[in-house]
């Protein structure tokens, strides 16, 4: 029954189907379907192969922006249950954000919630997020990551902003800059001085863990 429901939630994931998919997730906690299993192998999987739909033209913008609201809502079900049951470990802090000019977050919320069933503390910014106030929130927070998102080649070049103004308050050496999204490839990364660079969720989750020494 708990691999039909996460079939279910996959393709109600996938068709932005509301309803349907908050009954499967709600479904699978009530029969005590492990969280990371709901989480990973219904949630992720089902993102994952919506970008890949994405990528060949199969899905547009506004399906994937459905499809990416829903993936928060079944998110914040599953979240208490995995925090209850004592795998959400408070691990190192991460904060993510999408730089300002872009509004895009499917990514972005992707690489967060699999953070967390990863043992991070996740701090999301939002999305369009002026420079300043992600330099701010290292200040403040003290993260071991920040994590960049950038979907479009207009607004790429503000992550190299970001890590040039945590050069000019002094933060650049005390926080670990990870980069990703559509346009940015490890070649960009590695030109604007990031220390990591990932092209999906579950490669940013890999790269964290060796980047702060948890793997």
């Amino acid at each position: 029954m708990s691999d039909e429901l996460i079939a279910a939630l996959k393709a109600a994931l996938i068709g932005a189907k509301r309803e349907a998919g908050l009954e499967a997730t709600q479904a699978l906690l009530d029969q005590g379907v492990d969280p990371v299993i709901i989480l990973e192998e219904g949630m992720a999987k089902a993102m994952l192969e919506l970008g890949a739909m994405w990528t060949r033209g199969e899905v547009f913008l506004p399906e994937v922006v459905a499809s990416a609201t829903l993936f928060k809502r079944c998110n914040d079900l599953v979240e208490p249950a995995l925090l209850a049951s004592g795998q959400s470990k408070k691990g190192a802090l991460v904060l993510t954000a999408t730089v300002k000019g872009d509004l895009h977050d499917l990514g972005k919320n992707m690489v967060g919630a699999m953070l967390k069933t990863a043992g991070f503390q996740v701090h999301d910014l939002g999305k369009d997020v002026p420079v300043q106030t992600i330099v701010e929130a290292v200040r403040d927070m003290q993260p071991a990551i920040v994590g960049l998102s950038a979907l479009l080649t207009t607004t790429v070049p503000v992550q190299r902003e970001v890590i040039k103004a945590l050069v000019a308050a002094d933060l650049r050496d005390k926080v670990i800059v990870m980069v990703g999204g559509a346009p940015v490839t490890e070649e960009w990364a590695k030109e604007i001085g990031a220390d990591g660079f990932a092209p999906d969720a579950p490669e940013a989750v890999r790269i964290a863990l060796a980047l702060t020494g948890a793997a």
